[in-house]
This record gives C-alpha cells, structure tokens and sequence, in this order.
C-alpha cells in the first residue's frame, strides 16, 4: 500500500510505499505501476517504479494534481498474474578477461572464486526495477555472505555486458558507461535493445533471473 504521496515539482506525484527495499513493498510498486499503465489514465506522461517509490509524471493541460492524487487514492491495483512476471535465463562468461573484480570479490569476502560463483549461478535473482542507463536491471537479493562495498575509485568506462555486484544487488551494464560495481563476467545477450521499439528491454521489474556459465567460445558464437 501506498504510505504517502506528495508533489514532485508542478508535474509529478511521489508515491511513497515504505523505506524499506525488500521484495513485499516492491511487489506493491509494481502492482501500481501495471495497472496504472494498463488504465492508460489521459494525462499521465510517464511512470517510473524504483524499489520503493512510484514518480508519475502528468500533462497540466490535461488533468491536475488533485485530480490525479484522487485517481490513485481510488485505484485498486491488480494483482500480477504469474505470465506478467518471467523468468529469465541469462548466459554469462566467466573467463579473467571479463571478470575484471573476481579477484578482489573473493578477497573481501573470504570466499574462493568457486565459492564466490556458486552463489551467483545457482541464484533466482529479482528485477527490482531498470534505470541508471536504458534497461539496466538491479537484481537483488545476492547471498550475504558475498554482499561487500562499490569499489574505491569507479571505473571510467566499465564495457557493456558487463555483470556487477555490491550490496544486496546485482546489475547488468547495458552500455559502456562509468561505474563501481564489483565485475565478475559478462553476457552476451542485449538486455537492451533500442533498434526493438515495442519491447526494448528484456529484463522487467517483476522478472526472475539465473544466470548459467559459458565459455568464451560460446561467449563470442552468440555475441556474432
């Protein structure tokens, strides 16, 4: 349930559902989130879902705040059927080329690399939500034991595909881009792909996630 909502500039709500990042308060922002895309709501610009928060933005021209609070006090969202959510398998290569901060992971976390994968590989990952860069899904929740900090000084350029860990999450870079997250592999798949317009992004919030290995072979006969 929505514990607050209050303006966001003079064309946006903030919906407040808790502080807390777990997968019960996300599941609400996501039920508000679909269904309100689905209501197609005249006015509505934009919704954007983060762990714990809902923003939409609106056209003054066409309705006002008061009136849109009052659409989403009214609104019984729907529950999300098994088929809206899916799960995803994704290839990741796992060679020294790609895992840039293997390494430094098993260090910090007294885990041999072995050690350190398998809780990754035989993970059902949760997509949270995208952003930060088109598509990027923020997975949680990684095993505690392998959870540790951003790195000190953040990559200039971290290449694309890259698969990164920190904190409770785990993230796929859809562009080269800058960026701290700790990098064991990368995939070739395009979890974002702007050349799709109906459905650029492979991976939504709701969706499951489990990575499989691959060797670098395979690695660059799917990249082709």
């Amino acid at each position: 349930m929505i514990k607050n909502i209050s303006n966001l500039g003079d064309a946006a709500i903030y919906c407040d559902f808790g502080s807390e990042v777990n997968k019960e308060i996300n599941y609400e922002v996501i039920k508000y989130f679909k269904t309100l895309r689905l209501k197609n709501i005249k006015g509505i610009t934009n919704l954007a879902p983060s762990y714990n928060k809902l923003i939409i933005t609106f056209d003054l021209d066409v309705i006002n705040y008061k009136e849109l609070v009052e659409k989403i006090i009214n609104l019984k969202p729907d529950e999300i059927s098994d088929s809206a959510s899916k799960r995803k398998k994704i290839p990741i290569c796992i060679d020294e080329e790609f895992a840039l901060d293997i390494e430094r992971v098993s260090k910090n976390t007294n885990l041999n690399i072995k050690e350190v994968y398998k809780h990754i590989l035989n993970k059902d990952f949760y997509c949270y939500m995208t952003g930060f860069v088109a598509g990027m899904p923020f997975l949680g929740d990684t095993n505690k034991n392998i959870r540790l900090k951003r790195l000190e000084t953040p990559r200039v350029k971290v290449p694309k595909g890259s698969v990164g860990i920190t904190e409770q999450f785990c993230n796929i870079y859809t562009y080269e881009s800058p960026g701290g997250w700790n990098i064991i592999g990368n995939t070739p798949v395009k979890v974002f792909d702007k050349n799709k317009e109906e459905n650029p992004i492979l991976i939504k919030p709701g969706d499951s996630v489990q990575f499989y290995e691959i060797t670098k072979n395979e690695f660059y006969k799917i990249k082709e």
